[in-house]
């Protein structure tokens, strides 16, 4: 009971209830331990730490990280059924520090008489940073168990403090086999899956509706719900699930991607990096999942005028012109039909030969504007506009390279200090 005597919620029942013939397949098909629970072996095999940790009851705060549908929750469940510390659900959409005072006050009772708190807060990144800090206090004198779930990087959305006292553990998108797993298991379990339906879904169904989860067990559960019900039996009794059922039942498949998260930035890299090595197939993929995902055509088209400077620089000085054009034709044109100018632009930068040396000069060049202040300008390279300065002897001396030829190489025209450096080293093509 919470200090105020309000129930806590009851999200993660000790012992399975009954599960609900209105519950969503997802949530009916969720599995209730270890034995159930599929494509995340490598940290719940038998044996694995965080596995023994749970099973001997001595788990420690930790921070669940993965994508949607990877099983974050369903962990915590487990978790909760095999713990004999008290299991707290937070909230970090609906609950606020109020409901944290309230439940570190119940926890620090508990522990009076022995028994230990595990705090699951849900989607911890929504969190602030103040608000984060609220937790640590409590975690450090161990009145709770922090078990934190994201899906965003906790590098960057979990505080360094609560960071450093807790276990990462990296949940990894379903695997295709372990998608396939879960939908057979759906298909043929009658008291909470659609057995009832005796349905018969055709191998190329299949592989479409695992395609269709991109690694999200439970967006190819809900797919494969809606299929199921929306198809009528055939006169034997059975509902047949083809090709031609599922592209009437979902017409685009939606790939996981958020313009604001992690993956906008996988992404990115992944498509400038096939561009460096010359990949052009791979730089292809990656730009059609961008696109797919509702990347900024825009922010594409300005990485690649970054690019061609950046990677092929005077190895191809046509290229900057060529992204500056593409860049140019996705404002004018607009999707769809900008992606085949994006297209173009892919395939001829990842094709030029590559030359960094133009940013690396410049690098090594700012490096030592940083580290040597101001160093003056020898006076041979000044302009003498006024008489003063004509006395002060500013451009006696310099000579103008078209009528002395000489001039280009005797010349010097850096400060004393860095006389003979080279910073712009061309690479031989």
């Amino acid at each position: 009971m919470r200090a105020d005597d309000e129930p806590e919620p009851d999200l993660f029942p000790r012992k399975q209830q009954a599960s609900s013939e209105t519950a969503p397949l997802a949530e009916r098909m969720r599995p209730r331990d270890f034995n159930e629970f599929l494509g995340q072996e490598e940290i719940v095999a038998p044996g694995r730490p965080l596995r023994r940790a749970i099973e001997s009851d001595t788990l420690s705060s930790a921070i669940l990280w993965g994508p949607p549908g990877s099983g974050k929750t369903t962990l915590a469940r487990i978790i909760a059924r095999r713990t004999k510390a008290e299991f707290v659900f937070f909230s970090a959409v609906t609950s606020g520090l109020p409901e944290l005072r309230r439940v570190v006050k119940a926890a620090e009772q508990r522990r009076a008489l022995g028994q230990r708190t595990i705090l699951f807060v849900d989607e911890i990144h929504r969190f602030n940073k103040a608000q984060q800090d609220a937790f640590l206090p409590h975690v450090e004198r161990g009145t709770i168990i922090l078990l934190g779930a994201t899906t965003e990087n906790p590098s960057f959305e979990v505080i360094a403090p609560l960071l450093s006292r807790s276990m990462v553990v990296v949940l990894k998108p379903l695997s295709d086999d372990a998608i396939g797993q879960i939908l057979d298991r759906a298909v043929a379990d009658e008291p909470r899956g659609l057995g009832r339906y005796r349905v018969e879904l055709a191998p190329e169904a299949r592989r479409r509706l695992i395609g269709f989860g991109n690694g999200d067990a439970r967006v190819a559960l809900t797919a494969l719900e809606f299929v199921v019900t929306q198809t009528p039996p055939a006169a034997d009794g059975l509902v047949r699930i083809d090709e031609a059922a599922l592209e009437a039942a979902l017409l685009k498949k939606s790939l996981r991607y958020d313009r604001a998260g992690e993956e906008h930035y996988n992404l990115i890299s992944a498509y400038i990096k096939s561009l460096r090595d010359s990949d052009a197939d791979a730089a292809l993929y990656w730009l059609a999942r961008m696109l797919e995902g509702g990347e900024d055509p825009k922010f594409i088209a300005r990485r690649m005028v970054i690019f061609a400077s950046e990677d092929i620089g005077n190895a191809d000085p046509l290229a900057l012109v060529v992204a500056t054009a593409v860049f140019r034709a996705v404002e004018t044109v607009g999707l769809p039909e900008a992606q085949i100018n994006l297209a173009h632009g892919t395939t001829y930068l990842a094709s030029r030969p590559k030359d960094n040396a133009s940013y690396v000069g410049l690098l090594e060049a700012l490096e030592d504007a940083r580290a040597l202040g101001n160093l003056e300008v020898p006076l041979h390279l000044r302009n003498a506009v006024t008489a003063l300065m004509r006395e002060l002897e500013y451009g006696k001396g310099y000579r103008y390279v078209h009528e002395d030829p000489a001039a280009k190489t005797e010349q010097t025209h850096l400060p004393d200090k860095l006389k003979g450096k080279r910073y712009y080293r061309p690479k031989k093509q």
